[in-house]
């Protein structure tokens, strides 16, 4: 379980945002946690650090959400 502004990486691999496709190279996208959006299956708005095409905040399953 993962706490509001607490710094993590995120796999954003494969996943699409928004129509913004990432590619498999995203493995590691610094971001803090801003809350929880889902409890099952457990999913959560991440700030990320650098915007991707204008993706500043994106719904990251927590499966794919790692301490730094």
């Amino acid at each position: 379980m993962f706490e509001p502004d607490q710094r993590v990486t995120v796999d954003l691999s494969g996943l699409i945002v928004q129509g913004v496709a990432f590619s498999q190279n995203v493995q590691k996208a610094l971001g803090t946690i801003v809350r929880q959006v889902s409890a099952d299956p457990p999913v959560y708005l991440v700030d990320l650090v650098f915007s991707f095409k204008g993706i500043k905040r994106v719904e990251v399953p927590e499966a794919r959400i790692h301490q730094p």
